[in-house]
């Protein structure tokens, strides 16, 4: 069955780290689904951001264990997920993230 680039594409991530690299390095950070390839991730960014991708990168950040701070012996667990590190081409931008610091 055939994602649509809306399904693609969670959510941006915004951090310190990201505002840099939209500021300076042009790229954007967003947590992307599971199954997507890079080609996929690159076609739903330039169909819902009208903009051209020069490059895509894909990372898998694992699932990570914590304590609750009310109960010590009370652990929780965040799932892993997949994250995409968009590199436009010189002159674009996404103007979400404009304004974010």
């Amino acid at each position: 069955m055939k994602k649509s680039v809306f399904d693609i594409i969670r959510r941006p991530i915004v951090t310190e780290k990201s505002n840099y690299q939209s500021s300076y390095l042009n790229q954007y950070v967003f947590e992307v689904d599971l199954d997507a390839t890079k080609t996929s991730i690159k076609d739903a960014v330039e169909t819902i951001f009208d903009v051209k991708v020069e490059r895509v990168n894909v990372m898998i950040v694992p699932a990570k264990q914590s304590r609750s701070m009310r109960n010590r012996r009370m652990r929780t667990r965040s799932s892993a997920y997949k994250k995409a590190i968009v590199t436009l081409a010189e002159g674009e931008r996404i103007p979400i993230f404009e304004g974010v610091e």
